[in-house]
């Protein structure tokens, strides 16, 4: 009896520490099916993308398009330029008193420019967009497979990526784009009324301060980096809702996949930006 309750210790003991190593290795395959399904969607669309400008039998639907950035990036105009709106004016005065201590309170104009065009801006957008059209586009997409219209277009001999992907991938890549550059503006105009009412600092000391420090290479790569956000939103959104499974629970865990992905994959790749841009001494 003992050296079976022995047996049965170290049995349980080795069943506590496979746990770890499964639940590991299980997130670890998962997280690689995903990013194999975006890739995978990627090249597909690259490739209808591709006939759609180079053959005329193939057409990528301008109306289609046009519905999807009205959808995807007008309707995100207030709400991206209210949360940017607010960070300048929370920039601008988190800022003033430490620059106060030395008598340069002007300086705010010079590190709001930097931060708003290269970092806070193009991430306040993506992270916006991420939770008001990733998430719809991904229950969209999902009820559509749980609602067997995939299957009806794929039954009509139509492709689901040239109807149904790149109309809202093309869509989140320009409102992206347009929004980073939105919220660009709101941001430094809601510092510069802050600074002028509240820190008594003029327009013209403001605007040469701005100028001197942001330069055009600040205010493209915010503009590269939400090219490249809104692919990524577009494709995780658009991958997820057309792998759903289990019904309408399904599309509740597509549409939460979809925020937490967008979001994590949003920050990792500014981060790649952020340290090509630092060994390239583009900073």
């Amino acid at each position: 009896m003992p050296e079976n309750e022995a047996q049965s210790e170290r049995a349980t003991l080795g069943q506590r520490l496979a746990a770890p190593a499964g639940f590991i290795g299980s997130r670890t395959l998962s997280l690689l099916d995903q990013v194999g399904a975006v890739y995978g969607l990627l090249i597909d669309t690259l490739r209808w993308l591709y006939r759609g400008l180079t053959r005329r039998r193939v057409r990528l639907g301008v109306p289609a398009i046009m519905s999807q950035i009205v959808r995807v990036g007008v309707r995100s105009i207030f709400i991206v330029s209210l949360v940017s709106g607010c960070v300048g004016l929370i920039l601008v005065l988190q800022m003033a008193p430490p620059l106060d201590q030395f008598g340069r309170k002007d300086l705010v104009a010079n590190i709001l420019g930097v931060a708003i065009l290269r970092e806070l801006g193009p991430l306040i957008a993506a992270i916006v967009l991420t939770g008001f059209a990733g998430a719809a586009i991904a229950a969209e997409l999902g009820t559509m497979v749980v609602g067997e219209e995939i299957e009806a277009l794929q039954a009509q001999a139509l492709n689901p990526v040239r109807f149904l992907v790149i109309p809202r991938f093309l869509a989140a890549v320009i409102s992206m784009t347009c929004l980073a550059v939105i919220a660009n503006i709101v941001a430094i105009s809601c510092g510069l009324m802050i600074a002028l009412l509240v820190l008594n600092i003029p327009v013209a000391t403001f605007m040469d301060n701005l100028l001197q420090q942001a330069k055009m290479v600040d205010f493209l790569t915010g503009v590269a980096k939400s090219v490249v956000f809104g692919s990524l939103i577009g494709l995780i959104a658009c991958s997820n809702g057309l792998r759903v499974t289990g019904g309408a629970a399904g599309v509740g865990r597509a549409t939460t996949n979809t925020v937490v992905q967008s979001v994590v994959a949003i920050v990792l790749a500014d981060l790649l930006f952020t340290a090509i841009f630092f060994a390239w001494e583009l900073n």
